[in-house]
Order: C-alpha cells, then structure tokens, then sequence
C-alpha cells in the first residue's frame, strides 16, 4: 500500500501535523503548556473536515399557519482529521517507535485524563494555516498490517475534535447581550419602544409584552432617564 507524502509549505519544506497540551489560565486566555509533550505525526492525514452549525428555534403563534425560524446559538466548530497513518514497518525515514508506542504517545496527547479534573485534556491542532483548540471527542484506529505475531505494523487514525472555547472567553464574546439575558435600559432621547425591543430581540413585536412589564401606561412615548427592564425570551 502507498503511503502519503507529509504536506509541503510554501517554501517546500515538510509541514506535519501537531497536537500540543493547553493549559488556561484564570482569565481564560489558553496557550500550549511546554512542560508536557506534543505528538507530531510521522505523515499527516489524508485530509480534514471543518465543521460549523447553526442551532434554530421554531416558534408558532396561534393562528399563524407557520414557524417563525429564529436563530438560537452557534454551536461549537468541530475538526476531523482523516486517516492518518501510523506506520512501525521502517518505512518512514527516522522511525524508531513502534506503532503501538505511537498510539500510546497520541491517547496521552489527546485522551488521557488530565490530574482530578476527569476530563480530556484541552489541545491544539497545528497543520499549516489550521490551528485549532479543542478535546477531542472520537478516537478511532484501524488496523491494517500485521508481525506473523500479530503485532500491528501500521494503523490508520481519525480524530474528531469539538472547539473549547473558555467561560471568560463566552462572556467576551456574547457582551452580555444574549436575548437570553435580563437587560436594563436608560431610555435616550428619540427612543421608542419598538425601537428597544428590535435592538435586544432582533424582533419589535415584544412592545407590548415589555410595556406590561414595566407598567407604562402610555408607551409611544418614553422620557428620556427612566429605565426598562427587558427580560429574556420565554
């Protein structure tokens, strides 16, 4: 069986796959932790898939013959790395570890429990202009040539990774502005009710909804100063 060629970069030189430990710290921010060790594969995988999602809800009001399709979250992105191979014959130059070494040095890489925190440890991809941060979520060999003693002489390899983004991190990125959260607002000058409510809920619709909550008797027009609580979508 032929085996792939390492990926080249520009300039030529042999680019290869590594998967290095994370650590993050108290503020969220992750980086490579050097104190543990990385895995480099010997030859890349023969691809990777990169995949995004997009969660939507349905909502149907009475009488209304259809669902309103809304957006609800970005799930987390998630990284394939296809067939790569694991080869203990010698026929990769400088090959001295056996393939079940190889897979042992990988599971510690990506798999193995990290101290008491009894989770997958956090990782990053590096191929080229891919980096990505994650744990992995599926692990899977092949076996495909044997010793007459049974011992595996080379493996094929899929990794599945999902995104690890830190709590700090979503707090950034979200700036407390989720519909799903409890908003308090100081009304301005050519504010309207509407107006608010398309600004936090993407919809103006929940007006009346909003003016029953804060009991405001007449609500086209606001003052500016006075606050509204918007609460979050039911």
């Amino acid at each position: 069986m032929p085996l792939p060629a390492p990926a080249a970069s520009a300039s030529g030189q042999k680019t290869l796959l590594t998967i290095s430990p994370c650590t993050v710290s108290t503020e969220g921010t992750i980086s490579v932790d050097s104190s543990r060790t990385a895995f480099t594969a010997l030859m890349n995988p023969s691809g990777y898939g990169h995949d995004f999602t997009i969660r939507y809800s349905k909502n149907q009001a009475l009488g209304q013959p259809g669902n309103e399709t809304k957006f609800s979250a970005s799930q987390p992105e998630k990284l394939t790395l296809k067939e790569m191979v694991l080869d203990g014959t010698g026929a990769v130059p400088g090959t001295t570890q056996t393939v079940i070494q190889q897979i042992d040095a990988l599971r510690n890489t990506v798999y193995t429990y990290v101290g008491s925190k009894h989770e997958a440890p956090i990782v990053q991809v590096v191929w080229g202009m891919l980096i990505f941060y994650g744990r992995v979520e599926g692990l899977k060999f092949d076996y495909t040539l044997f010793k007459p003693s049974g011992e595996p002489l080379r493996a094929k390899v899929t990794l599945t990774f999902i995104e690890y983004t830190s709590a700090a991190e979503i707090v950034k990125e979200t700036k407390l502005n989720s519909p799903d959260l409890t908003h308090l607002v100081e009304v301005k000058a050519g504010d309207t009710l509407p107006l608010l409510c398309y600004k936090i809920y993407r919809d103006c619709s929940y007006y009346q909804e909003v003016a029953r909550i804060n009991r405001l008797t007449c609500f086209r027009t606001l003052q500016p100063g006075m606050k509204l609580r918007f609460p979050p979508l039911s």
